[in-house]
């Protein structure tokens, strides 16, 4: 826009200077034929007019009759002195020609046209002169007119896009509110359309097909990860009452062993199911919690007594460490669940003591579960809470590997808490558990 109105205001500016310049230019002209005509023949000054009087005086113009040499022989007020310099004079005596400058007496540049004149025994110079004081008052104001009604219209026309692509773009404003709001996990949500069947409408159209296809994936994937957790508990459960039917009936130590290898591989398979089970519950946003205000402390040494045993066996220690008399909202089940998890994690990937505590931290308690092992890799960290993350090129030593932390942060987000890693890389393992002190609604 300001491209165009300053094109605009140029092309008129130039086109009205023009004009105003013609006008004076064949004024000017007209008034040195006419004073060339009243030259006298002797080459002393100007006759009279054919009224009988001399040539009318003018504020704004002049007119002078000078020799070649620039002396002054005959003019009009308010120009006293010779208006040529000498050079000026003897140029124009040959040829006529156009002068632009000050002259003293006249107000402002003056133009002016100078021409010979043929006498008795030699040539006249006619100057005919006119102030350019009107013409470059009416072109600065132009130029004022064009400066402040080109600002004008370029704040209305400003406005005015302005207003026009908000309401073309309200409907792309709405669609994209809407997006940040839209959730797999929250029903069929989908993003307004707006009225007008345009190319917006049909992008929404689109983006809401995409949605749906997605939503489809989502759910199928979903019943089919709790339809082979429920699938998979049935048969699990028969298996491994029959191994325990054969381990106390069959005879031999192969046997035995055999067996015993197989019920292990089976509580293994019985504990994937569950898992996996409880993360089909997690995402479909419904996990079962029953808070209850219970014993942080107690908490912790129960967990603590269940893994005693296993801890020993490889020569280390569990040790707890709970500031005051801390309790909090918490389903004893799932908590002993995530603890439960991350205390097996240390025990089969780290080394060193085992840590429990748990402190208060404004309104939430955060219990810490950490090991003196080499820590979690810089590219395990970000990911270490998603299902079956592990370090790059580690085996799958269990069915249900790679599903601890998942649900770890499943059981502490149906709380309302958190689950993060504070420990930095190769300074030991440090999971936390941010719960709220105030039951979650």
């Amino acid at each position: 826009m300001v491209v165009v109105l300053a094109a605009a205001a140029i092309f008129a500016y130039e086109r009205q200077r023009a004009a105003f310049d013609d006008a004076i230019d064949h004024s000017i002209a007209s008034r040195a034929d006419d004073v060339a005509t009243l030259v006298r023949p002797d080459g002393r000054g100007l006759a009279a007019t054919p009224r009988g009087g001399r040539l009318s005086e003018s504020e704004e113009g002049f007119v002078q009759v000078l020799t070649p040499s620039g002396r002054l022989i005959d003019g009009t007020s308010p120009v006293r002195r010779a208006a040529l310099r000498p050079d000026e004079a003897r140029r124009a005596a040959r040829s006529p020609t156009e002068i632009q400058r000050v002259v003293p007496g006249i107000e402002g540049r003056a133009r002016m046209l100078a021409r010979p004149v043929p006498v008795d025994g030699g040539t006249l110079v006619v100057v005919a002169g006119s102030s350019l004081h009107d013409r470059d008052d009416a072109l600065a104001g132009l130029l004022r007119s064009f400066l402040i009604g080109g600002a004008t219209a370029v704040l209305l026309a400003s406005a005015i896009g302005y207003a026009l692509a908000a309401v073309g773009l309200a409907p792309v404003e709405a669609m994209r509110r809407r997006a940040r709001q839209i959730s797999l996990g929250r029903g069929a949500e989908r993003l307004p359309l707006p009225e007008a069947h345009d190319e917006i409408r049909r992008l929404g159209e689109t983006l809401n097909q995409m949605l749906a296809r997605l939503e489809a994936s989502f759910e199928r994937e979903r019943r089919f990860l709790a339809d082979a957790s429920h699938e998979l508990r049935t048969p699990l459960a028969v298996v491994k009452a029959e191994l325990e039917a054969a381990m106390r009936n069959g005879d031999g130590a192969t046997v035995r062993e055999s067996l015993h290898s197989a019920l292990e591989e089976t509580d293994h398979l019985a504990h994937l199911a569950e898992d996996l089970l409880l993360i089909a519950r997690a995402d479909d946003g419904r996990l079962p919690v029953r808070p209850e205000q219970i014993p942080i402390r107690e908490l912790l040494e129960r967990t603590r007594d269940r893994f005693a045993d296993r801890a020993g066996e490889q020569g280390r220690a569990i040790e707890v460490d709970v500031a005051g008399d801390l309790r909090a909202p918490i389903d004893p089940l799932r908590g002993r669940q995530a603890l439960g998890n991350l205390v097996d994690n240390a025990l089969r990937h780290g080394v060193g003591a085992i840590g429990l505590s748990a402190h208060r931290d404004g309104d939430a308690v955060e219990i810490d579960v950490s090991d003196e092992g080499p820590g979690f890799s810089r590219e395990l960290a970000p990911r270490a809470f998603e299902r079956f993350a592990r370090r790059d090129g580690a085996a799958r030593e269990r069915p249900a590997a790679g599903l601890g932390l998942a649900i770890v942060r499943a059981i502490a987000e149906a709380h309302g808490g958190t689950a993060t890693i504070v420990s930095a890389p190769s300074e030991g393992a440090t999971v936390r558990l941010r719960m709220p002190l105030a039951e979650a609604r």
